[in-house]
């Protein structure tokens, strides 16, 4: 298993997966826009993306988003998408990517990284608690939608 960051030239193999990864969270797929999005991610340096190869073959990805705690003064980074294409899944992608993340964070030198995922997704809840990652309860999260899905 090789990871390692993703470049524009990815993006042939890295957006089909982003487009199932939203479809996971019952978003319609959409190749195009997955596609655009990323790209400008990328484009922008707005976030960090790292690819899982097994044999060559993109099997996943992990995207972070940079930000900063104003109460720690310090820069923090979101891990917000974390997906292994089902084929591939328990075979170490998953740990891989978060390991790459953590290790991108440090190197940063961030004080943290946060996540969210899905109240249904046990597997994500399992593999995030198998890495130390421990569940906030400190804060209560809120949203204001602004645009349609």
């Amino acid at each position: 298993m090789e990871i390692r960051r993703a470049l524009p030239a990815d993006l042939p193999a890295l957006a089909p997966m982003f487009d199932r990864y939203r479809q996971f969270y019952g978003r319609a797929s959409d190749p195009e826009r997955a596609s655009a999005f990323l790209a400008a991610r990328m484009d922008r340096g707005e976030s960090v993306v790292f690819l899982a190869l097994e044999a060559g073959r993109a099997v996943g990805f992990v995207q972070l988003y940079p930000g900063f705690s104003s109460v720690g003064a310090a820069r923090t980074f979101v891990l917000n998408d974390l997906y292994v294409e089902p084929d591939a899944r328990r075979g170490g992608a998953g740990r891989g990517l978060v390991a790459a993340a953590i290790a991108h964070a440090r190197a940063a030198g961030a004080a943290g990284l946060s996540l969210q995922t899905g109240v249904g997704n046990q597997a994500a809840q399992r593999l995030y608690e198998r890495l130390g990652w421990r569940r906030q309860t400190d804060f209560l999260e809120y949203g204001l939608s602004l645009a349609e899905p």
